[in-house]
């Protein structure tokens, strides 16, 4: 879009049409208020949320209150925002999708909340998610299912489905959401936006019951790359309240991509050679790897070797779940899922033996991808096995005539990533026979969040598709 029809944009009903980044530059130069994007993310939430239910609680009084003290300087300048409902909002209704959190109200917002806020940012909504974030489609019993806006009859994944449906659908600009098994990485696909799973501590978060734990991390999505980098430079820092908390980069992810370099070997695998991936799917995802090549990268079919990542997450998930979430179990049985059930009871049957054994597992998986990563500078593979599917379906149980054996098996592509500890990026990758998105992942090493990003800016600058969003909720047949 030409910064012309970007400035006219701003003096129309249109404003929900602009990047972030194009916002941003518009409030630093007062050529659009706070409360004109407070009024369009309100007017576009009224107008489209009914059909897709991203956004089941709003706050935009709270927001304009906040809107007269924010600074024109500050890294966001006022530009509307939504949080997952994992993720507490001081004064804003936050239920974690559990019945028995429905009427919590916290006092306090999480570190990441006043971070964003302190950069500018104004909290609109909270977006939905599955109860207490288990699962990959976005449905819960307090406010129901988030569709997906390509089709309204089917599921925007999980857990971040919400965010994912809010960007797609122009209701906000940017939005925050968090990636245990592929939380923020698989409704980017499903939705064709981008969503960054960063490396653990890379954005500091508090209260946790978990403060050391690396396998769940929160993240930005948004509907382009440089959004993405420009939420990212708004979240990053290091606060004493999370111990393992990084200190922000020398240089900003934004200032990063502008003089980015192309990738020079670059390793494409359509299954990490360990799952099942639709063949639709593992097609498009070839064919977008192979535009690395037209970026003078050498592309070649390779991977690490990810045995024992399955059994590992498997095993430090429950682990994680029954930290967690035990005490729910002894007080509020009757009003938690069976699923969440079943994840805290498979965490209290664990063994010493077997914790150890996922430890040695995910350790010995950490030493092969540092040795791969010494000869490539990226892992390419697909964001997602499977393509989007009915709403009502609570998962995906089968892929290409292959039966999954637990509820969460059809995210093993992500999740695999999520116990090496290293960061990944889902970009679209295209579209199916069916006008349905598909999400390509881009994996690194530790910490090279700002490589992923000019890697996923170069190819989405190549395939065009941001362009399309926001989109109106629509019903294919």
């Amino acid at each position: 879009m030409h910064e012309a029809a970007k400035h006219n944009m701003a003096k129309t009903s249109d404003l929900f049409r602009l990047t972030a980044t194009a916002a941003v530059k518009l409030l630093k130069a007062g050529k659009v208020s706070p409360r004109e994007l407070l009024d369009a993310a309100e007017a576009r939430t009224k107008a489209v949320d009914g059909a897709v239910n991203a956004l089941p609680t709003l706050c935009f009084e709270r927001a304009r209150e906040r809107a007269k003290k924010v600074k024109k300087t500050s890294l966001l300048a006022g530009l509307p925002i939504a949080i997952k409902d994992l993720t507490d909002v001081a004064g804003v209704r936050t239920t974690y999708g559990s019945p028995i959190y429905a009427d919590n109200v916290p006092a306090q917002s999480n570190i990441l909340v006043e971070r964003l806020e302190a950069n500018g940012a104004l909290v609109v909504a909270k977006s939905n998610t599955p109860e207490f974030g288990a699962g990959a489609n976005t449905f819960n019993p307090v406010f129901g299912a988030t569709r997906n806006p390509w089709d309204t009859r089917l599921s925007a994944a999980g857990s971040s489905g919400g965010a994912a449906v809010a960007l797609a659908t122009g209701q906000v600009w940017l939005a925050e959401g968090s990636d245990l098994g592929g939380s923020l990485r698989t409704p980017a696909a499903f939705n064709s936006v981008v969503g960054l799973r960063p490396s653990p501590g890379r954005i500091a978060r508090a209260p946790t019951n978990l403060p050391y734990d690396i396998l769940g991390v929160n993240g930005p999505m948004a509907r382009n790359v440089s959004d993405l980098a420009l939420m990212l430079d708004a979240m990053v820092g290091d606060d004493p309240r999370d111990p393992i908390a990084l200190p922000p980069p020398e240089t900003s992810f934004t200032a990063a991509l502008k003089r980015a370099k192309p990738p020079k070997r670059v390793a494409f695998s359509p299954d990490l050679g360990i799952c099942t991936v639709d063949p639709e799917v593992a097609s498009i995802c070839a064919e977008a790897a192979a535009g690395f090549s037209a970026l003078g990268a050498e592309v070649t079919e390779a991977a690490p070797d990810f045995s024992g990542a399955y059994e590992a997450f498997q095993t430090l998930r429950a682990l994680r779940f029954a930290a967690a979430r035990e005490p729910l179990l002894k007080t509020h049985r009757d009003k938690l899922k069976p699923d969440v059930i079943w994840n805290i009871e498979e965490g209290l049957k664990l063994t010493g033996p077997a914790i150890a054994h996922a430890e040695r597992l995910r350790a010995a998986l950490m030493k092969r991808v540092a040795a791969f990563f010494a000869e490539y500078d990226l892992l390419v593979c697909p964001a997602m096995q499977a393509k989007p599917f009915p709403v009502e379906k609570t998962y995906v149980d089968a892929i290409a005539g292959k039966k999954m054996k637990t509820y969460i098996d059809w995210i093993a592509i992500t999740f695999a990533i999520s116990v090496t500890g290293c960061p990944a990026l889902a970009v679209p990758a295209g579209f199916g026979a069916d006008g349905l998105p598909v999400g390509l992942q881009i994996m690194g090493p530790p910490r090279s969040e700002a490589r992923l990003l000019a890697a996923g800016k170069q190819l989405e600058d190549m395939l065009g598709i941001a362009e399309q969003l926001p989109i109106d909720p629509r019903v294919r047949h």
